[in-house]
């Protein structure tokens, strides 16, 4: 192997030295107490040092990368306390997940590494997002993204790629090309005869090196850098290596041909680095070996104070770190310096109707002390529709947070397919109301990168429908990441949700419960525009990732007074409209207007209705405080019957207010089938069509 020291001196190359032995050393120390059964798992990079090493060295400290499974020498070059890692891998409390996850599954932002999921291709669409801050900020720094030969034939590989390169991104998309995915060879994964050909398909440099030769590993991502921020454009670099172990340890290597690992071994990254240091007469063996000695007794401290810390847990800690501490309170949107509520608020005259419908933000004073829902009091405000309520919260936030970027299909000139973010483009210009490629999850991916460096942003799904392909992104990536190493997702994405417009199967659905059984997401559904407007300004205060559902058949036939100026709602407490009824009915969305339609069709028999407003959290207290008051209850909502947000409702009731019940809890919602396309069926289909059957059943009990 020859080596090309280029400028560096003697110094700097038995440093580079000791970055790649000390990962080595690990290495070996692991797999000794991965044989006593002292750690569970793990995933070797023995052989592939000199990728991580050699990538680490040559950015600046203050870059972010973003590493996999085999990147110890990341985490060792960029100096990570030894012994916190050390308890990382043993699941201890004290490691950087406090026993939440193992191996490299976290990140530090503190040495600007960002950890892995196990789902391989998010990570590069992250990347991208950090890059994008950076461009925003107009900052001399690139990002780096670690993948694999496995991991590049993943969808997410092309989405982040291409978001890249259209958008001129300062990334370096790092593949580590060793041979095998688990145990499929790359002669079954893919047929172009280098991964890095695939560059020309995105309009990007493209380039493979020998990634066991730490030297050119260096100098390639060095100049590899400098060409990212020269032309402001991402690269993709193709690291040949070999992994000499397992996947992971259990996995073994019987798979693998032994005239394979034996041409390999002759190109040992660490042997061959030393074996060229001393006969180049930069550095004797002597010093060498005392250089490993050093680093062995290093590690043997770390390695024994680790084993002397004593693991206590924090149980009530688990709920608490799902989610990043909300301004206000854990379940509100509103900062305790937030503007207050127009003075010419007032509250309802008791039994007040008509106005109520337009609906509208809770003073404060109308909540009680057990957090059950206040009754909505009358707004005033120029009378503006659902859609202009929205576009109005953005435009309010956009002034608010100078940080914030939307991002979405068609949503800067165009003003996306419902034009909800109008003349936004050319108020605040396409820097920060940017077009996106038909990329749902590298565009998420990227709004968690720009979260990472302290930007928030809206990425606008062109229809809820399409979320199911940035799925990965949201339940995996987003949710989990604060309750994984601490790092907030300060990310909203809009969804226009909902049948009722004649769209059929794939532009209809409500999959708000989708995203209900995830923790450390929000879920947000309003039905009035006061509320769409002050909700969704709290979702974009909120560090937290929060899914913002739109009925589209709302936005342009509901209107009412919403207020000037800025204001925020509290995320996660329901209202109460129409009180004193001898039944509730419990919804939200579009369910709130077919239950009003109901109650204005029924006066006689007046009923209470709950708008939730929020799924998650759940307004518990308020839906308990429901039951008490009319003891029947209705839980009514578009989305089909099996497995929807009124089963969690209803079970929730059963569980908490049982002795409360006059009759039995009963659900109306859509039948468990796909929505249909022609107008009849489609009115079959939705709850409304139900709902007068289901509430005489309810009231004559």
């Amino acid at each position: 192997m020859e080596f090309d020291k280029k400028s560096l001196d003697n110094e700097a190359l038995i440093r580079f030295y000791q970055a790649l032995v000390f990962p080595r050393l690990v290495e070996e120390k692991m797999l000794h107490r991965l044989r006593q059964g002292k750690v569970s798992k793990w995933f070797s990079g023995i052989g592939q040092e000199a990728v991580s090493v050699g990538a680490t060295l040559a950015l600046q400290p203050d870059e972010w990368i973003l590493p996999l499974h085999r990147n110890l020498g990341v985490f060792t070059t960029r100096q990570l306390p030894l012994e916190k890692l050390l308890l990382q891998w043993q699941g201890h409390p004290g490691g950087y997940s406090k026993g939440r996850e193992r191996s490299f599954h976290f990140g530090d932002p503190d040495h600007h590494i960002c950890g892995m999921i196990s789902h391989l291709g998010p990570q590069l669409s992250v990347a991208a997002g950090i890059a994008l801050a950076h461009r925003l900020r107009k900052e001399d720094k690139v990002s780096l993204v670690f993948t694999g030969d496995g991991g590049s034939s993943e969808g997410e590989f092309h989405e982040a790629l291409n978001l890249a390169a259209v958008w001129s991104l300062p990334v370096i998309f790092l593949v580590e090309n060793n041979g095998y995915s688990l145990s499929t060879p790359v002669s079954e994964q893919y047929r172009c005869e280098k991964l890095s050909d695939r560059a020309a398909g995105y309009g990007i440099p493209g380039l493979t090196i020998d990634g066991n030769n730490l030297l050119e590993v260096y100098h390639t991502v060095a100049s590899a850098r400098e060409g990212c921020l020269r032309q402001q454009r991402p690269v993709l670099l193709e690291c040949m290596t070999f992994r000499m172990r397992g996947h992971e340890e259990a996995s073994g290597t019987r798979y693998v041909p032994p005239e394979l690992t034996a041409q390999w071994s002759a190109r040992d990254p660490v042997h061959c680095y030393e074996n060229w240091l001393e006969s180049a007469g930069i550095c004797p063996r002597e010093r060498l070996n005392e250089i490993k000695a050093g680093q062995e007794s290093r590690l043997e401290a770390a390695f024994a104070a680790a084993a002397d810390r004593e693991a206590i847990f924090a149980p009530d800690a688990e709920e608490r770190d799902v989610y990043a501490p909300a301004p206000g309170n854990s379940a509100a949107g509103n900062r305790n310096n937030d503007p207050a509520p127009p003075a010419d608020w007032v509250h309802p005259v008791s039994g007040a109707t008509g106005r109520s419908r337009s609906g509208g933000p809770e003073q404060s004073g109308n909540e009680t002390s057990s957090g059950a829902a206040g009754e909505r009091p009358v707004v005033r405000g120029p009378e503006t529709r659902f859609i202009d309520a929205v576009s109005a919260a953005l435009q309010e936030a956009m002034l608010r947070h100078p940080n914030l970027i939307l991002m979405g299909q068609d949503i800067a000139d165009y003003g996306g397919v419902f034009k909800v973010t109008g003349e936004l483009a050319a108020q605040f210009g396409k820097e920060r109301v940017r077009n996106t490629p038909l990329c749902e999850s590298a565009v998420i991916g990227a709004a968690l990168g720009l979260s990472l460096e302290g930007y928030k942003s809206m990425v606008e799904m062109q229809f809820a429908d399409f979320v199911t392909c940035g799925f990965n992104q949201i339940v995996n990536n987003l949710a989990k990441i604060h309750y994984r190493w601490g790092q907030p997702a300060d990310v909203v994405i809009r969804l226009p949700t909902g049948a009722g417009v004649g769209a059929g199967p794939f532009h209809s659905q409500s999959n708000e419960a989708w995203f209900v059984h995830t923790p450390g997401l929000k879920v947000v559904y309003p039905a009035f525009p006061a509320d769409a407007k002050g909700l969704l300004t709290a979702a974009l205060e909120d560090p937290n990732p929060v899914l913002f559902f739109e009925h589209k058949a709302l936005y342009r036939s509901v209107s009412g007074p919403v207020p000037e100026g800025y204001y925020t709602l509290p995320i996660g407490k329901a209202c109460t409209l129409r009180p004193g009824g001898e039944a509730c009915i419990i919804t939200y969305g579009m369910g709130v207007h077919w239950a009003l339609e109901y109650a204005d069709a029924h006066p006689g028999r007046p009923v209470t209705i709950l708008d939730l407003r929020s799924l998650l959290p759940l307004d518990t207290a308020a839906i308990c405080q429901a039951v008490k008051d009319t003891g029947k209850v209705l839980i009514l909502h578009e989305d089909t019957l099996t497995g929807g947000v009124g089963g969690e409702v209803a079970a929730l009731i059963g569980e908490h207010c049982f002795e409360y019940l006059d009759a039995p809890v009963m659900r109306c919602a859509g039948p468990d089938t796909p929505v249909p396309f022609a107008p009849a069926l489609e009115k079959r289909f939705l709850a409304r069509s139900r709902l007068e059957g289901m509430m005489k059943k309810l009231l004559d009990y």
